[in-house]
């Protein structure tokens, strides 16, 4: 029928579409993608807030590893707030995960320049795999726009 305006949404359900204009498996697996992102952030902020008791064990033995502890900790807390809304953190995320791969390579030169033990690779290969996760997880631009304007 000429002249007959079909609602935008009609459009997008007649096409299998579901929010705006994302077909329905797209917006199921951002779902997913964002429960995983909040999963990991949750791991990962206790696990580096649960840092606080070596932090408080250490503090007077080894100065300098207490404040990088302290630093780790914080990042925890705020890895747990940043799990409640993942794409007003993005910054925050992309920090984690950046800081990760630094710490992680930091400590692989030391390990291979043998200044510390060769186990510590270890410790290497933890960060590479939290770094990733935050990385490949991390909620893209355009879903941190499309939040903030339906948070608007």
């Amino acid at each position: 029928m000429i002249g007959h305006i079909i609602p935008h949404r009609q459009i997008v359900e007649k096409l299998g579409g579901g929010i705006g204009l994302l077909p329905k498996g797209v917006h199921r697996r951002a779902q997913m993608r964002e429960r995983a992102l909040k999963i990991v952030l949750v791991l990962v902020g206790l696990l580096f807030t649960a840092g606080v008791y070596p932090l408080i064990l250490m503090a007077k033995q080894d100065p300098a590893l207490a404040m990088m502890m302290s630093l780790y900790v914080t990042l925890g807390i705020f890895l747990l707030i940043a799990s409640r809304n993942p794409s007003a953190h993005r910054s925050l995320i992309a920090f984690a995960a950046w800081s990760s791969f630094a710490h992680a390579g930091i400590m692989s030169l030391q390990a291979f320049l043998n200044m510390i033990s060769r186990r510590e690779l270890i410790g290497s290969a933890f960060f590479i795999v939290i770094g990733l996760a935050l990385i490949v997880l991390a909620p893209t631009k355009q879903t941190a726009e499309r939040a903030s304007a339906v948070g608007a």
